[in-house]
This record gives C-alpha cells, structure tokens and sequence, in this order.
C-alpha cells in the first residue's frame, strides 16, 4: 500500500493538547503539514507549540465534532487529507465494580465518539484519497484483567478500523489502526476511575508518536503492539 506525504498536507489532530497528540502535532508541523489542532480547551490548544495551526474547539463525545472538524478545514484549505485521532481515556478495576457512568464514558469517548467522526470526515477524505488513523491500544490484542471495560473499548476501536478499512477501499480512503504499547503519556494518572495497576516502564511519547508518523507515511494501515520499539 502507498503511503501518505505529509508535507503540505492538512491533516487534523484530535486530542491536540495531550502528551501524545501534542509531539503528533508538532511532528507534522515539522514535515510541513498544514495542521487542525482539535480539543476543548481553545487555551491549550494554542500552547500546544504549532504557530500556524487551525484551532478548532469541539469534544469528540459531540456528534458533531466532525463536522466542525470539515468545516474548518475547508474554510482554512479547502480540503483534508488527514484525521489523527489521539483522544482516548482509561478506567482501572473489576467490572463489577466499575459505575455504568464509567463505562458509559470509555464507550463515549474510545468508540461511539471516534464513529462519529468517521462518518462526517471520510467524505471530504475521499476527495483527497486522505487518511484517518486511530489509536488504539495493545489490550485490543491482549486484554487484561481489571481494564475489562478500556480492554473492550480498543478492542472495538480495531474492530471498527478493520470493518471500515474494507468499506472504505475503493473511495482511496486509508483506515490506519495503530496498537501502541504502554506508553508513559500521565493517562494512567488521569483514570476517570479506579487505581493502575503496577505496570514496566512504558515507551517515552516521542518513540511513539514517530513510529505513528512513519507508518502513515510507509501506508502501513496495521500497526501491532509489536511493531513498536524503543
């Protein structure tokens, strides 16, 4: 499969502001991309370090994140080549003990809000044969317990990237689904419920987020837990 050039490609990043997203952002901006930083807060997102960046402020649990998301990218290029989905949260416990409130928000914002999005940006995508790539987890490969609930959300993310991958072949459009390793980005500390577990060392961010950068380049649409290194 053919990979993407980067350079003055306009390419929107959700979840801008995180450790992830925001070295993603930057990494872009250093291949000359033209980049749509996406997040809540309009204040961070202008920290975020890419001087001539789009801001756009939506919440991907918004159905209408997306379209708020083509909006801005036509009015600022009139196009988009790319979507990097980089927002995510984690809950930590046995199901059992885990509120329906805590489920719900993992779904809202790993699956239903990451559809969402799907749905509203791979038409402007096609026109450009652009690209979407979400970032899952290695628990969709190997899940685990006491994550039973962030376990299930990734695994339905690749699912998802998979079905669509398929779907979307003829129209040009790459789904890329990327199943990072532990990665120490703070989301641990950030569980919307629950304690972490003991976990090893996790890859730094910038190891990454480059090897995300690379494999849309490379069009490399599958990328395991495995193919990751630091």
């Amino acid at each position: 499969m053919t990979g993407h050039t980067l350079s003055d490609a306009v390419v929107a990043v959700i979840g801008a502001t995180g450790a992830l997203g925001s070295i993603i952002s930057r990494e872009l901006a250093d291949r000359g991309a033209k980049v749509l930083l996406v997040g809540r807060s309009e204040e961070r997102l202008r920290n975020v370090g890419v001087d001539e960046a789009t801001i756009v402020v939506a919440d991907l649990t918004d159905a209408e994140a997306g379209g708020a998301i083509v909006d801005a990218a036509k009015e600022a290029h009139g196009r988009l080549d790319g979507v990097i989905n980089a927002a995510g949260v984690v809950a930590f416990g046995p199901l059992a003990d885990t509120e329906d409130a805590v489920i719900e928000e993992l779904f809202m914002t790993n699956v239903i809000g990451p559809l969402w999005l799907l749905r509203r940006v791979t038409p402007m995508l096609a026109d450009s044969k652009g690209f979407v790539v979400n970032i899952s987890a290695v628990v969709a490969e190997k899940p685990m317990a006491g994550m039973a609930t962030y376990s299930a959300t990734k695994a339905a993310l690749t699912a998802a990237d998979q079905a669509m991958g398929r779907e979307l072949r003829r129209s040009g459009v790459d789904i890329f689904d990327v199943r990072p390793p532990h990665t120490e980005t703070g989301l641990v500390s950030r569980a919307v419920a629950g304690k972490a577990p003991k976990l090893p060392k996790g890859l730094a961010p910038e190891v990454t987020a480059r090897r995300i950068i690379e494999a849309i380049e490379a069009g490399q649409v599958d990328v395991s837990a495995s193919d990751f290194s630091s």
